[in-house]
Order: structure tokens, then sequence, then C-alpha cells
């Protein structure tokens, strides 16, 4: 394989991907491991991203790596400071290189970004926002991140200028394996006519989760309520309160949602049902501009 020029890596909690690029910004390789962040101690990530990368790199060459997410956290390979809004996304400020053993490669963190009032923070996520302005420019409007962390950011002229965390995911993990509901759950195909029911219902209700959610589980026990229709309606109805606290920033407005897997699907339909002009962008493809940004700014440097 030929060399690449540089190397891009989006490093989650979960899962390190990985980019060879080589220098017309064609991916010539690209491979994936669950050596996330969440597994390693700080001494183990270059080992982890060696293990990764190795073919990519040759004996007497350095090649750069920019990489983003939550490699650069306070628990992660090295923090990188974060950046304030309102600011572009991904810029030439805040790059923050980490010393390596490994004399063939040269790894630089993209910044998370910062918002004080409300306090808020994020991490790759402006990595995947700003790869989408590069390839929407003239985008104004809102951006969804939909994942166990869900990210709402207001775009007005190529810069962030505030964001807003919903834990939307994160709940549902923690009731649906944690709680009372965990009986009357299941792991299976979706119910999306029980999803967007319930989802529709609690946008126009928000307080509905906190005074239904045990209906599910006596639903299960009186009603014979089947577990994909329970677990759909118990997403609906954490969704949908998401969708309605956030309103300001997609009702009458452009909204982008940008994810890699089906939840991005029901939150773009469930958001297009309630007439949001919606535009849709996988996370790889974004997270891979992104970075493709940060390594022009390292070069014009």
């Amino acid at each position: 394989m030929t060399m690449p020029d540089w190397i891009g890596v989006d490093w989650g909690i979960s899962n390190l991907r990985a980019f060879a690029v080589d220098t017309e910004g064609k991916v010539l390789d690209a491979r994936t491991s669950d050596s996330g962040m969440g597994t390693l101690q700080p001494s183990e990530f270059e080992p982890a991203l060696l293990e990764l990368i190795d073919p990519w790199l040759s004996a007497g060459r350095e090649t750069p790596v920019y990489a983003c997410g939550m490699v650069g956290a306070r628990q992660g390979w090295f923090e990188a400071a974060y950046r304030p809004v309102p600011c572009r996304p991904v810029s030439e400020r805040g790059l923050t290189e980490v010393r390596t053993a490994d004399p063939r490669i040269r790894v630089r963190i993209l910044p998370g970004l910062s918002q004080s009032d409300p306090p808020d923070v994020m991490r790759g996520e402006e990595t995947q926002i700003g790869g989408f302005l590069a390839i929407h420019p003239e985008f104004n409007g809102a951006i969804c991140l939909p994942g166990t962390h869900s990210k709402w950011a207001n775009i007005a002229d190529g810069e962030i200028s505030a964001f807003q965390t919903f834990m939307t995911g994160e709940l549902f993990s923690i009731l649906s394996k944690h709680s009372i509901l965990r009986h009357c759950l299941c792991d299976t195909e979706l119910d999306r006519a029980a999803f967007f029911d319930a989802a529709l219902t609690t946008v126009a209700s928000p307080l509905r989760p906190v005074t239904e959610l045990f209906g599910l589980r006596a639903a299960s026990l009186l009603e014979d309520c089947e577990p994909d229709t329970a677990s759909a309606r118990l997403s609906g109805m954490l969704i949908g309160q998401e969708l309605a606290l956030a309103r300001p920033y997609w009702d009458g407005r452009r909204t982008a949602v940008i994810a890699a897997s089906q939840i991005a699907d029901l939150y773009a339909e469930t958001l297009a049902k309630l007439g949001a002009d919606i535009l849709q962008v996988t996370a790889p493809e974004a997270t891979l501009s992104g970075l493709k940004i940060a390594a022009g700014h390292a070069k014009a440097a």
C-alpha cells in the first residue's frame, strides 16, 4: 500500500477508528479497534494506536497523526484544553502535541469546545460539525448529533454560537439495564409505530416520561405489552422529551442530523414529522472532513 501523507484518528470511549489519507485527501485504508479511551490507561494509548496503524508506517519517516474525540479528555492520553464558543468548530488554534516513544509518528490532538453559560463541553463533535460545514459552507441553522450524550449546536456564519448536551442515550441505557423497567424490555428490532407514537406525543407533553415511565412496567403485567413495544415506547419518550426541550434550536430552522447509527434516522424522521427541514450526513464522512481541516491548518503553520 502507498504510505499515507497523514493519519486521522477518531478516538471515542468505546472504539478507535483510524484513516490513512494521501496528499489529495483520499482515504487509502481505514481500520477500527475496540481500544476505546474507556479501556486504556495513559501509558496504553500509544501501543493501542501503533497496533492499529503500524502497517501504514515506515522506518525513517515521521507520519503526522491528527486525533479527535475523548483521547484528549482529562482521563485520556493527554488533555487538550477546550476552546470557548463562539468560535469556528475546527481552527488552527489549540492543536496539542503528544510526546511519543515511536519516532515514526507525530501525534496532535484536536481540542474540544466549552461553553460557560450554561456550562457545557464537547469533544469530537466539534470535528464532525467542522467537517459538515466544510461540505456545506453556506449552512446556517441547527446541528443535532445523536448519541449517548446528544449535542445540539447553533450555527451562524460558520461558527458555533451555543450548544447543549442531552444525556438521552445514557438515560435509556440506565433505565433499560439498571431499573425495574429492565424486566419488560428487550433488545430486538424496533417497533417503529410505537416509537413514533411515543415520540410525537411526548414532544407535545414533555413531562410525560416523568409521569408515565412506570406505566411501561404496569402495561407488561396487566396488558401483556410486548417487550419490543415497551422498548420502543421508552426510546420514543426520551427522544421526544429531548426534541421538545431542544425546540428553540430546530423549530422553523434548517436542521442537520449527524450520526452513524439507526438512531440518527429516528431523530431525522421524527423531526421531519414535526415539520423541520432536515439534512443528514454520516458521522464518518463528517469526522474525516473535519480532520482534513486540522491537517491542512497544521501543514500551513
